[in-house]
């Protein structure tokens, strides 16, 4: 046991070593590992802001039933019973008519044309029923309940939709998409290059140390002992990106330029977005040095499988 320990401690030194010698050569396998890594935290971090506006706008969402001034309570009643009863809606509120009048009057306070108008004549806003859906984008079996004949006599106007909400979730909806199936395919994209340049970064080190390899082998070191730093050389790789993508994403938040303000992206809540990655920074940092590790590992032991099988052959 204490043999495995000094022989893990040597690995880990001569890693380190061949990292520091290796710095220059390095670069270009790290620059790509840190765009793959920043690619990926951007997406994580867009989707759950995206998620979020979502939720927002889906809360204040609703469809409301203008009613007629001379409907009863029990009539009233009776239709918010059974709205309330079908499994796709979420709440119903009544607004009565001086409560709407009070509504209109603060949506319009900027406007005194309107508020003297409005002041002089009786209340000509109706009662409303305010229906909060589960899901927006699933309101058939509301519509087919308002559209039946002993409902639509108690009804004063046609059913309001929340259409420019829903239009607006729509693209929100879309943009998340697209953000998501882009960072994939960018993530695979610059893993894959990273994954070659860290290849070739391994063939040149192996190369660079064909003959220290050989005098090794003759020694009789496992295989395990002359793979083993190079695997550490490349974690320390993916350590090294991991950082520096996420010192990259808090500068970006921490900077906040009026090029990723929320008024500029349109939707992109940059506010909600720098909460979200400072709330979960060592979560996020976490996982990308897990990321980083795995990326640099694995092209690692494929490379020196392949080429130091190929070098100590001749």
């Amino acid at each position: 046991m204490k043999r495995k320990l000094i022989n893990l401690g040597r690995i880990i030194k001569t890693g380190m070593l061949n990292f520091i010698r290796n710095a220059w050569l390095a670069v270009a396998a790290i620059a790509v590992m840190v765009i793959t890594l920043t690619i990926l935290l951007f997406s994580v971090v867009a989707n759950a802001t995206f998620a979020n506006t979502i939720a927002q706008i889906n809360d204040k969402i609703d469809i409301s039933v203008y009613l007629v001034d001379d409907i009863s309570n029990d009539q009233l009643n009776a239709l918010t019973e059974d709205i309330e009863a079908l499994p796709t809606v979420k709440s119903v509120e009544y607004v009565s008519k001086d409560q709407a009048l009070e509504v209109y009057k603060e949506q319009n306070k900027g406007n005194v044309d309107l508020l003297i108008a409005i002041s002089q004549t009786d209340n000509p806003l109706p009662a409303s029923l305010k229906i909060k859906p589960n899901d927006p984008n699933n309101v058939a079996d509301i519509k087919t309940l308002l559209e039946q004949p002993d409902v639509l006599v108690l009804q004063s106007d046609p059913t309001s939709y929340s259409g420019d909400r829903k239009e607006a979730i729509d693209k929100i909806a879309s943009a998340t998409a697209f953000i998501r199936r882009a960072g994939v395919a960018g993530v695979i994209i610059f893993a894959v290059i990273s994954m070659l340049i860290i290849f070739n970064t391994i063939r040149m080190a192996i190369f660079n140390r064909r003959d220290e390899i050989n005098i090794m082998r003759l020694l009789g070191a496992s295989t395990a002992y002359i793979r083993g730093p190079f695997v550490v050389e490349t974690i320390f790789y993916g350590i090294i990106s991991a950082v520096l993508s996420v010192a990259i994403m808090n500068a970006v938040f921490a900077v906040q330029t009026s090029a990723f303000n929320a008024s500029t992206l349109g939707l992109l809540d940059i506010n909600y977005a720098s909460d979200y990655f400072a709330d979960n920074f060592w979560a996020i940092l976490a996982i990308q040095l897990m990321l980083g590790i795995l990326i640099g590992a694995v092209s690692s032991i494929i490379a020196t499988r392949r080429y130091l099988k190929f070098k100590t052959k001749s």
